[in-house]
């Protein structure tokens, strides 16, 4: 006789793993006198060997050639920059993980409630200055690396861009756990592991967005993250639920896929305390088949493994296809699946009751991505924990809270019903018994069938379709708007319902926040050491609380002061201009005011409004004589964003941006006096450079369609002044700030729905509403900047409904852009609103956002590691 086994379960794992344990999960045991006990071996050995931080520049230097020894095996003779990089991230890595693996283990001894901060994007930048900065070790290993022949600029410059967010959604994820481990506050944040991020753009021949995967992995193994072999569970989809007694039931069958964790230390700002982002990589749970492989069926041979690393290939799958749909429904759900696994794994080993579960957890959702976390939940709950429905629902309404992020209603997710059947059939079933249970509703509103209808999980119609941010709404116990005028929106338009159900004490405000370690110290450090020397204040004074940087107003108007800041922006503008010129090959006049607009290409953000402006200054700038061109302010336009693979009207205008650039800027008459340029893939690194040099920014929404933004807040902390509507943070930077130091345009919210309505139904042609817009679309239509027919899509979306007022808000725009031009002309008073608008940002830090959630939301507090 000899063993046998089925063949069908060759390459599949010999049992079903349970995690049972952490990596960092361990306390130390303790004798009868409660002192601790050493685990093995020798105590004093072990506590001789154990190393502290490297934080002078003898051990830093040895630190690093270490790691250029073993951990890369080169030496001296054969190390390039891009090989320091990797050396001295390395070695900033093992500073990290020491704290990191203190903080844990005080989490560990403590047990604190946590916070989880669940969002499909973390937006992060590049890591290595972040980290030394927030260590206090950049002038250290600045020396260091110096003395082993190297310039720390320029190892800095070889990181790539984490690619795991696109815009402002995953670049307030990424300040918000840069705060929480400053503020020492236990939160860690859950994501995925993108292979191939959003996309790389490119730009075409013909001035199109191409879209190229973004490798940014290409490099080897991301010296910043720690892969947890140990950490790993399994994720079911499709298959088939079969109902049990009562509300249980048990689902079988199907696809399952492997999530397998990968850790980046998140460091916080002069403090010990270093948190956890964990993101997720789906992996086969049968990987290789080798039997269809020797048959000659080599696509049967890795199609298991490629439908599983396919989850998390790529950031926002193209949904215009059915298979896109799927699969990113899919990467929610195995993102949230197994983010819920972990939380449940880490407090069922604190040895606590279920019933407790909220005391120890709280769940934050980042818009509607991580909504299936709810459902999920409660099959955890109901299926695995024995807990019957209603206690059930009663824990998981008081674990999650939701923030939502926009008001727009094609911008809510929704879900169609025969694809959840599909692939989540259980989650299908617990969203129809949320949604039949929610009988109240009918009881407090009797009659009243339309607000039941609005209120409803389902919406009704061919094929049904789950409302994602009504399921977010119900399940959650708070949820909140990112800015004043988006918190009443809120309120008032697409959760009008709700408030009435549930009143006004669970929907509240959190404005979005930026941290000012990354966006003023790293981004702008001349502009940190001036105010630290002005202030005489260390940099951690105002780093930590903004609300300082209101002492330079004393300064506002010391004409010494005031040109030490004009030298600092003139610097900032000659570092952006190198990056164009050594990128592009293009030559920029860095005595002209810039005007940057940063943002992802979107209708409602209104790019299409800056480009028009822009070709109708250049039209006015052709009517002039050379004599009176000689009077105009010079000027440079920046644009940079990226617009989704299949957002053709957006795209289109990404393609008049550049071919407008073309003609523009080779006109010999104009190039001394405008600019114009779009930067392509934009990213984090590319935004530490456009922001620090800009003069203005714009922020020009259709009023009462930004949720909130942040890359204003950056803006107007490095001393940029706002050009927008009202709408949006905007108002709230103003109201800081002082509204004679932005420059305001166009309708209010209120007037919106009006307007849409009279372009609806009383339309007036765009040559009586508008001349001078009617103008541009002209020159655009009769080939000016290259065939006009191409762009006719683009151009009738403002000729026809004109949906985001265009029409409505271009003569005031351009008026606005006049006020900046002649506000621009007195250098001094300019100066000083620069001055004025960085000293009152101090609302906008994300240490008083992070704050608003640790102690109104989820009631957690600090805690400092030993």
């Amino acid at each position: 006789m000899t063993s046998t086994i089925d063949p069908k379960t060759i390459g599949k794992p010999a049992r079903t793993r349970r995690h049972v344990r952490s990596l960092t999960g361990y306390t130390p045991e303790t004798d009868e006198e409660g002192k601790e006990k050493w685990p093995k071996g020798d105590e004093k050995v072990w506590r001789t060997a154990l190393r502290g931080l490297d934080t002078d520049v003898p051990s830093i230097t040895k630190s690093v050639v270490n790691h250029v020894q073993t951990s890369l095996a080169r030496q001296a003779y054969n190390l390039d920059n891009l090989g320091a990089y990797q050396a001295a991230a390395l070695s900033v890595r093992d500073n990290l993980i020491l704290n990191w693996n203190d903080t844990q283990m005080h989490y560990t001894r403590k047990a604190p409630k946590r916070a989880y901060y669940l969002s499909l994007e973390f937006l992060m930048g590049r890591t290595l200055d972040n980290a030394l900065l927030n260590l206090g070790l950049k002038d250290k290993y600045q020396e260091g690396v110096h003395q082993l022949g190297f310039n720390l600029e320029d190892i800095l410059e070889q990181e790539r861009d984490a690619a795991l967010g696109n815009g402002g959604l995953g670049r307030l994820a990424a300040c918000y756990l840069d705060s929480s481990a400053s503020q020492e506050l236990p939160v860690w944040g859950y994501g995925l592991r993108y292979k191939y991020g959003i996309f790389q753009q490119l730009i075409g021949p013909d001035g199109s967005q191409l879209e190229a995967p973004d490798p940014w992995l290409q490099q080897g193994d991301n010296p910043w993250e720690l892969p947890r072999l140990d950490v790993t569970y399994e994720v079911r989809f499709y298959g088939h639920a079969e109902r049990l007694d009562g509300m249980k039931a048990i689902w079988s069958g199907g696809q399952e896929v492997v999530a397998m964790a990968y850790d980046t230390m998140i460091p916080g700002y002069d403090t010990k305390s270093t948190n956890n982002l964990r993101l997720w990589e789906s992996k086969p749970k049968r990987g290789f088949d080798l039997q269809s492989f020797n048959a000659g069926d080599y696509e049967r041979a890795v199609e298991s493994s490629n439908s599983a690393e396919a989850i998390t290939s790529v950031l926002y799958p193209n949904d215009h296809t059915t298979f896109g749909k799927e699969l990113r429904l899919k990467q929610q759900y195995f993102w949230t699946a197994a983010s819920l696994a972990d939380i449940m794994r880490r407090f069922k080993n604190l040895g606590k009751p279920i019933t407790e579960f909220p005391d120890y957890v709280a769940i934050q959702l980042n818009d509607t991505h991580p909504t299936l976390a709810i459902p999920e939940l409660m099959r955890i709950f109901i299926d695995e924990e024995d807990v019957p429905w209603d206690a059930a629902w009663q824990l998981v309404t008081n674990t999650f809270f939701f923030t939502n992020h926009t008001v727009l209603p094609e911008a809510l997710e929704k879900w169609p019903v025969p694809l959840m059947q599909s692939l989540l059939p259980r989650h299908m079933q617990i969203i129809f018994d949320i949604h039949y249970l929610h009988v109240a509703v009918e009881k407090k509103f009797p009659g009243d069938r339309d607000k039941f209808a609005r209120m409803s999980l389902i919406e009704e119609g061919y094929p049904q379709q789950v409302r994602m941010a009504n399921l977010a709404c119900i399940g959650s116990r708070k949820v909140n708007g990112v800015a004043e005028l988006h918190s009443e929106l809120v309120r008032t338009t697409i959760m009008k319902d709700f408030v009435d159900y549930y009143g006004i004490s669970k929907f509240a405000n959190v404005t979005n926040g930026i941290t000012p370690r990354r966006w003023l110290d790293q981004c702008n450090p001349g502009l940190s050491k001036l105010i630290s020397e002005t202030l005489k204040l260390p940099k951690a004074a105002f780093l930590k609380d903004l609300f300082k940087l209101e002492g330079l107003l004393k300064f506002v108007d010391d004409p010494i002061f005031q040109k030490k800041w004009a030298a600092i922006k003139q610097s900032n503008k000659e570092r952006l201009a190198h990056y164009v010129e050594t990128t592009l090959g293009l030559k920029i006049n860095t005595h002209a005011m810039f005007d940057v607009q940063i943002k992802r290409l979107h209708e409602y953000k209104r790019q299409t409004l800056n480009i028009m402006g822009v070709i109708h200054r250049y039209l006015t700038l052709k009517d002039m004589t050379p004599e009176q061109r000689k009077t105009v302010n010079p000027k440079v336009v920046f644009f940079a964003g990226k617009a989704a693979p299949g957002y053709y009207i957006a795209k289109l205008t990404i393609r008049l941006i550049v071919n407008a650039a073309r003609i523009i800027n080779s006109d010999p008459e104009t190039k001394d006096i405008l600019q114009l340029y779009f930067l392509p893939d934009y990213s984090v690194s590319l935004a530490e450079v456009l922001i620090p040099a800009s003069d203005i920014s714009q922020h020009i929404s259709t009023a009462g369609t930004e949720a909130s933004g942040t890359s204003n807040m950056k803006f107007c902390l490095n001393g940029g002044l706002l050009v927008g509507t009202v709408d949006g943070a905007n108002i709230e930077i103003a109201e800081e700030v002082g509204e004679n130091n932005v420059f305001f345009f166009g309708h209010l919210t209120p007037a919106v729905e009006d307007l849409r309505y009279q372009h609806m139904y009383h339309a007036v042609p765009i040559e009586q509403k508008c001349p001078p817009l009617a103008r541009v679309l002209n020159e655009v239509s009769a080939g000016r900047f290259g065939d006009g027919s191409v762009y006719e899509p683009l151009l009738n979306t403002i000729r026809q409904h004109d949906y985001y007022l265009l029409t409505e808000d271009f003569d005031s725009y351009i008026q606005a852009l006049q006020l900046v031009d002649e506000a621009y002309q007195d250098r001094t008073e300019w100066i000083k609103k620069s001055i004025r608008t960085s000293a009152k940002m101090g609302k906008f830090s994300s240490d008083r956002a992070i704050q608003d959630y640790a102690q109104e939301y989820w009631n957690i507090e600090s805690t400092k590691p030993e």
